[in-house]
């Protein structure tokens, strides 16, 4: 699970301590100016890493296949 929602927790955090410290110098305090872009930006690494997240998954489900059969023997 880390490997798979790491990159997007730290894409996360990127965007929301930017996000932040614009507001601080900025002196504007919206909340959906919080929301709304890290929900894009989250939304759109979703979709460039959507292939290495089914590799991932693809590839433990192959390997945990593997170990419940290789105990049946």
């Amino acid at each position: 699970m880390l490997k798979i929602g790491s990159p997007l927790m730290l894409i996360a955090l990127a965007v929301g301590l930017s996000i932040s410290l614009v507001q601080a110098l900025t002196q504007i305090q919206e909340i959906t100016l919080t929301f709304v872009p890290k929900i894009l930006v989250i939304f759109v690494a979703m979709i460039f890493l959507m292939p290495f997240m089914l590799a991932t998954l693809i590839s433990f489900t192959q390997g945990l296949a593997d170990r419940i059969v290789g105990l049946g023997a």
